[in-house]
């Protein structure tokens, strides 16, 4: 790539148990100054617990699908107790989240958008959230959640939608 190091370097699917001999490569590029940070991606706590076992550096981030129909309690509590930052992928869920009427209403009382509550709803939860948008004035909106903070009713509210419902492919299942 023409870098002196990378700054970030994740496993994005644990796979069938095939992480390991990957961490130690990027435990080995650390420890040489080539990557400054190092983590994992879609990794439940299973795969946390056996990545530890054997890990002399433990992931800065578990990179999750998170949004209030796959909140993950779980794995973001085994994460925070071993001082690893959960960020959120699909936190909109694909725009699908939009329409809900429970997020829309949050989003009236403050003037702001559906996708201002749920990216609101992911810093309130410490998860680190980068939503996908290519368009200027999305990007803009997305920016704009600062200025207001979500009741601890409302931070219940959006748990609730809960379901454990997965937009992307289940980490246990899926292997390439």
């Amino acid at each position: 790539m023409g870098l002196d190091y990378l700054d970030l370097y994740l496993i994005h699917w644990p796979g069938k148990e095939k992480y390991m001999e990957s961490w130690k490569a990027l435990e080995s590029l650390y420890k040489n100054g080539r990557i400054k940070a190092i983590g994992v991606s879609n990794f439940q706590v299973h795969h946390l617990e056996h990545l530890l076992e054997g890990a002399e550096i433990t992931p800065v981030i578990n990179q999750i699908e998170f949004h209030p129909k796959l909140i993950q309690t779980e794995v973001r509590d085994y994460c925070r107790k071993h001082n690893i930052q959960v960020e959120a992928w699909s936190p909109l869920m694909n725009a699908e989240l939009l329409n809900n009427e429970t997020i829309k209403g949050i989003a009236r009382s403050y003037g702001k958008s559906p996708a201002q509550v749920i990216l609101r709803w992911d810093l309130q939860h410490g998860v680190i959230t980068i939503p996908k948008s290519m368009t200027e004035s999305r990007i803009q909106e997305n920016i704009s959640i600062y200025d207001f903070e979500l009741t601890s009713e409302q931070m219940n509210q959006l748990d609730a939608l809960n379901e454990d419902f997965r937009s992307g492919p289940d980490p246990d299942e899926f292997d390439f």
